[in-house]
């Protein structure tokens, strides 16, 4: 039986509106979530062409549809790839380094193998999490083919909406759009100005709500309450190194001007590591954060200001 990537949907950590109301939006569910594009009535014509572009990215960095090369190199351990594929590859491979190795997509042998999350979760022994094999090291590509070690297994999503919504970005782009919003759940790209109200993973209100400035920006956020196993003990965030689900933080959500494939990265790997150091490695990026930890502290980056506007939190 064919296996389906969108057999769970994400719920959506960030609500999006604009501050121009003149905005034609459509929603479609893709990449295990409900996707956005919102674009102004006279580039209504581009709108199905990211829809399809968002499809070919899935198609790529699927791990559960049976015809995604993601999916393929995780069960047969080779596999021709494309442009798509071998460009998410080469961005984990630099995410692996730049993190410290707290970005780390074979961390699949646990998401996909243990927890199962979605279709037959599970919450797996403790041996089993210790006997896991996630290596990096294990993984090999070229532009043409990818192949994996035994017992390896690779998972994109740490990153793959922030991809999918970086390539329909280009694509707006290369079309002269110049204003416009792609959102895939947690991640957000204003090609304009637009607001943004972050969800409080507590309660039914918002945590933040803010206006991007008049420049092409990306919001991120991550959360350990968005995909989970019976509690949030048992999250999709895995820390590589302790090959176990992160604990530290309830949600971090990055704004930059940096393409969103980086922001979901980095808030993939800041959601992991340890608490000093994930405010040492945002600090030295241009990136602006809201942090809730998991004991309910709430931080705000002292550089917000530089990237947001009308900033309420509540």
């Amino acid at each position: 039986m064919k296996k389906n990537f969108n057999r769970f949907l994400v719920l959506l950590f960030i609500c999006v509106s604009f501050l121009d109301a003149q905005m034609l939006s459509r929603t479609k569910v893709g990449m295990g979530t409900f996707i956005t594009l919102s674009l102004e009535e006279k580039n209504k014509n581009s709108i199905e062409e990211g829809f399809s572009i968002m499809k070919d990215v899935e198609l790529a960095l699927s791990s559960y549809d049976i015809t995604a090369q993601i999916y393929k190199l995780n069960h047969n351990k080779k596999t021709d790839i494309n442009q798509y594929t071998y460009e998410a590859l080469s961005l984990s491979k630099k995410y692996y380094e730049q993190t410290d190795g707290y970005f780390d997509i074979t961390v699949g042998s646990i998401t996909e193998d243990l927890y199962r999350f979605g279709a037959n979760q599970r919450v797996p022994h403790a041996k089993e999490l210790e006997d896991a094999h996630v290596n990096f090291k294990g993984l090999f590509f070229n532009k043409r083919e990818a192949s994996l070690d035994e017992n390896i297994k690779v998972d994109l999503g740490g990153m793959g909406k922030g991809f999918g919504v970086d390539k329909v970005a280009e694509y707006f782009k290369s079309k002269n759009i110049t204003k416009a919003v792609i959102a895939a759940s947690g991640d957000i790209r204003c090609l304009d100005a637009c607001h943004i109200d972050v969800q409080n993973p507590h309660a039914e209100n918002y945590l933040a709500s803010f206006d991007t400035l008049n420049k092409e920006t990306g919001v991120s956020t991550s959360g350990n309450y968005q995909r989970y196993v019976e509690s949030t003990e048992n999250n999709h965030l895995i820390n590589p190194k302790q090959k176990k689900p992160a604990q530290n933080f309830s949600s971090i959500t990055l704004i930059s001007h940096m393409p969103s494939s980086d922001l979901d990265a980095y808030a993939t790997a800041a959601s992991v590591m340890p608490k000093e150091k994930t405010y040492i490695f945002l600090e030295s990026m241009p990136i602006a954060y809201i942090i809730l930890e998991s004991d309910t502290k709430l931080i705000v980056s002292k550089n917000i200001n530089e990237f947001v506007k009308n900033l309420k939190i509540y």
